[in-house]
């Protein structure tokens, strides 16, 4: 677990400033407030996240941990930091596989496996965690420890099995029929002549049974079921971990049990919030102040699926940009569904960096609508980007150099005084760069011949550019492009450019062209045109 991170300074202007902003963190914390402001704050505000073990852990589980955390800063600026706060990461470890996920090696062997609890699955990576469920919440608690977050981990096997939930076992058990009447209306007929809150850990198979509740004893803290295996009665105590509950009946049981304040969920569990408030409230605890945020997508629009591995995970996404950007993309609208897929990438890059670039000269009611605060606890650090990360996509495209030596050629020579050394965010952003060309942009990569009107537009372009000195900044340069557009005829300047992305880089769209050129260089621009219009870029697609 990290140290708990520092916030900033609060002083009166942040203060004043936090009371006015309205972004969404901020309108969660408020929830939290008000939750207390009559009868005054607990001795300390409990934070929680639910991941579910039965697949890999993937960018949403991590994008809920990120959200709450951004609640909690904005909840301990609004009180000053005077009440305590935890976050609490809460895995379902108990509950058992239902299905084996698409994802995972030795999918047979694990058949054998189904409807026991993830902590009694072995691990089809033969890890030395020990079980499936174990091994998935070691790689959760590695990646939010990579991101210094504030957490504490909990399992809901030591939290089952310990009796940390005992006491509001016992008391489901007595407001069984209470229980069962939320949760029934929303069943079909087989399941609702079936339906149990509690599912019996079997004492034979280890299996968690999804079977009726024919008898229950509160007095003794018992309930009665038909082992499928024997066909005879088994009573067992609802304590100890020899039952588990279902869903919608143990998120309410957690809640209630560990007093929580605040949860997030997304969009589909809208009526599982609703229902799970309703039995806790049922249990005599108030349920948590809650959000639900829109769901990841995956590039056809479906759902990303923790079993099915579709969208991308933590792992790919830092492959080929910064945790910065990968937390940018968790906090922007967070209400609206969106594509959780490679090509949104790039444009996080740069936005991450155009927002902290702003950051230094904006007032502090701009400064907390602005995402880098939120991201960064309040301290963003101060970073000079003087190339962008589509700029950097297209320089490796053109030079076809995929040695970091040879970029820090082109950039030291746009942006003097820049080494790895001095911008070590920047050195970072290349090898992102030059990783995310190999695999992305270069299987798609395809040049289109030039046209008879475009070699006459090429060639004005060309004779432009010879024209400026060698050193010609990026604003000139794209006026001389304009310029050459409009001598060529172009009407609609959206078109020529177009066409140069397309002839001269082999794609759609790119980077702004002035500053391109500036960065590549005005003489291997103009080679690069000689290239486009005697064949020898298309001579390269496959």
């Amino acid at each position: 677990m990290a140290a708990e991170r520092p916030i900033p300074e609060l002083d009166d202007d942040l203060l004043a400033a936090a009371g006015r902003c309205r972004t969404w963190d901020f309108e969660e914390a408020r929830k939290i407030v008000r939750r207390y402001e009559n009868g005054g704050f607990p001795d300390t505000v409990l934070f929680e996240t639910g991941y579910g073990p039965s697949g890999l852990p993937h960018i949403g589980t991590f994008g809920e941990v990120a959200r709450t955390s951004m609640v909690r800063l904005a909840f301990r600026v609004l009180t000053r930091d005077r009440v305590a706060t935890r976050l609490l990461c809460f895995s379902d470890d108990m509950d058992g596989l239902r299905k084996v996920p698409d994802n995972v090696p030795n999918r047979a062997a694990m058949e054998a496996y189904l409807d026991m609890p993830l902590t009694r699955v072995p691990d089809p990576f033969g890890s030395e965690h020990g079980s499936f469920g174990a091994a998935n919440n070691a790689r959760l608690r590695a990646f939010l420890d990579r991101f210094g977050f504030d957490y504490e981990f909990a399992s809901s096997t030591e939290y089952y099995t310990s009796g940390r939930f005992d006491e509001m076992l016992l008391a489901m058990l007595e407001a069984y029929d209470a229980v069962k009447a939320v949760i029934l209306p929303t069943l079909g007929p087989e399941r609702r002549a079936t339906y149990s809150p509690f599912l019996p850990i079997s004492p034979a198979s280890g299996k968690v049974l999804q079977v009726p509740t024919v008898e229950r004893h509160p007095a003794r803290g018992t309930i009665v079921y038909v082992d499928p295996d024997t066909g005879r009665k088994a009573e067992t105590t609802v304590t100890g971990g020899r039952v588990k509950c279902q869903w919608k009946a143990d998120w309410a049981l957690r809640w209630a049990a560990l007093g929580v304040d605040y949860e997030m969920a997304g969009k589909d569990l809208i009526d599982s919030v609703t229902l799970s408030s309703k039995i806790c409230r049922i249990l005599g605890k108030a349920p948590p102040e809650g959000f639900n945020y829109e769901l990841f997508l995956d590039e056809n629009g479906q759902k990303i699926s923790k079993s099915k591995g579709n969208g991308l995970t933590i792992d790919e996404w830092l492959r080929y940009a910064s945790p910065e950007s990968l937390s940018l993309f968790m906090y922007s609208k967070p209400k609206t569904a969106k594509r959780l897929h490679f090509d949104v990438i790039p444009r996080q890059v740069d936005e991450y960096f155009q927002h902290l670039a702003a950051y230094g000269g904006q007032d502090i009611d701009q400064r907390l609508n602005n995402p880098v605060w939120h991201i960064h606890d309040g301290r963003p650090p101060a970073i000079d980007m003087p190339v962008t990360f589509a700029m950097l996509l297209n320089l490796v495209s053109a030079s076809n150099a995929h040695d970091k030596t040879i970029l820090w050629g082109f950039i030291s020579g746009y942006a003097p005084g820049a080494t790895p050394r001095t911008h070590p965010k920047l050195d970072e952003m290349v090898g992102y760069a030059i990783r995310y060309f190999d695999d992305f942009v270069r299987p798609a990569k395809r040049f289109r011949p030039v046209g008879q009107s475009e070699r006459a537009a090429l060639a004005v372009l060309d004779r432009r550019l010879a024209a400026l000195a060698p050193d010609a900044d990026g604003e000139t340069i794209q006026h001389e492009v304009f310029e050459a557009g409009k001598e060529a005829g172009y009407e609609n300047l959206r078109e020529w450019f177009q066409t140069l992305y397309q002839v001269l880089l082999g794609q759609d769209q790119g980077p702004r062209f002035g500053s391109f050129v500036a960065l590549y260089g005005i003489g291997r621009t103009r080679a690069l045109i000689a290239e486009a219009l005697d064949g020898r870029l298309t001579a390269q697609n496959p």
